[in-house]
């Protein structure tokens, strides 16, 4: 196979690609602060904890006042380095998953749903590194002159817990389980909506039709899959004694986390979650649809 820019295939990687990464890098530099926000509540326990933050405007006032504006940008390199390509890998994949399910006479329902799920664990094989490393980052609550840099945080995991599951690849059963479920009905619930309403004429009228689409697909993708982001903050972010692992597996974390602290602690930091993709979910669909668009029309 010959790769060139004309090639099919390398189209293809360029097209979906660089839809996927240039709404990546939208969304993290839009959305970042409610990710530390949002990770702060999901590795506090309960009432006990002294330093918990009493309401998503508490956080924000909080971090601001003892960390500093840089406060919410705790750990936006790891994204940044690793959620272009992912987004690239996400929506690739998707597209890759979704022809060869196109093979096997399924409903197209099902097919969107079954691709995303498998853009999904795809992509948490990726991403998981990264992750470990921004909520190790996120965690850190000295200012951010203090903290650590990324790589050197990095070359402490690795130095003292090496590059497995218990080391760089700690919670990846958890980050599985995050992304699958959410792309599965991220990318499922979005393309059979936008199916069965039609497309408008008016372009004001059409943004908001593809913006509402993903507001909703981001929203109840959220509400779905946080037990899963919930156990993957505990397991991955600092263990509440230090050197005694308590959240060890995804499904065992989500066990402990019911037993001690009750069924709706599975959704801590649900609300600024949501805030950050809901409108980030209807962002990353608008930028990959109007690139995609202007690749066409320049490729």
């Amino acid at each position: 196979m010959k790769i060139s820019p004309q090639n099919p295939w390398v189209q293809g990687v360029l097209s979906r690609g660089g839809r996927g990464a240039a709404k990546g890098l939208v969304e993290i530099c839009l959305m970042h602060p409610l990710d530390v926000v949002k990770t702060r509540f999901q590795i506090q326990r309960g009432s006990a904890d002294p330093n918990r933050y009493k309401s998503v405007g508490d956080s924000f006032r909080t971090i601001f006042r003892t960390e500093g504006l840089f406060g919410f940008y705790k750990g936006i390199l790891p994204p940044i380095l690793a959620e272009t390509p992912k987004r690239a890998v996400k929506f690739f994949t998707f597209e890759q998953y979704k022809k060869l399910l196109g093979y096997m006479s399924l409903p197209p329902g099902f097919v969107f749903a079954i691709a995303g799920l498998g853009s999904g664990l795809t992509e948490a094989i990726v991403v998981n590194p990264f992750e470990l490393v921004k909520v190790g980052l996120q965690a850190n609550r000295s200012t951010f002159a203090q903290q650590p840099s990324t790589l050197a945080y990095a070359r402490h995991i690795i130095k003292t817990e090496g590059m497995g599951l218990q080391g760089l690849n700690k919670g990846l059963t958890a980050t599985l389980g995050r992304h699958g479920v959410f792309n599965m009905v991220y990318f499922g619930f979005y393309f059979n909506v936008k199916n069965i309403i039609p497309a408008n004429k008016d372009p004001t009228l059409e943004f908001l039709r593809k913006f509402g689409i993903g507001l909703t697909s981001g929203t109840i993708a959220s509400i779905i899959n946080i037990p899963f982001d919930v156990a993957k903050s505990r397991i991955q972010g600092p263990q509440p004694v230090p050197g005694d692992i308590k959240y060890r597996t995804c499904f065992q974390t989500m066990a402990t986390v019911y037993q001690e602290e009750g069924f709706f602690a599975l959704y801590k930091g649900l609300v600024p979650k949501i805030m950050r993709l809901g409108p980030g979910g209807a962002v990353m669909f608008l930028v990959y649809e109007y690139t995609y668009l202007w690749l066409q029309e320049n490729w």
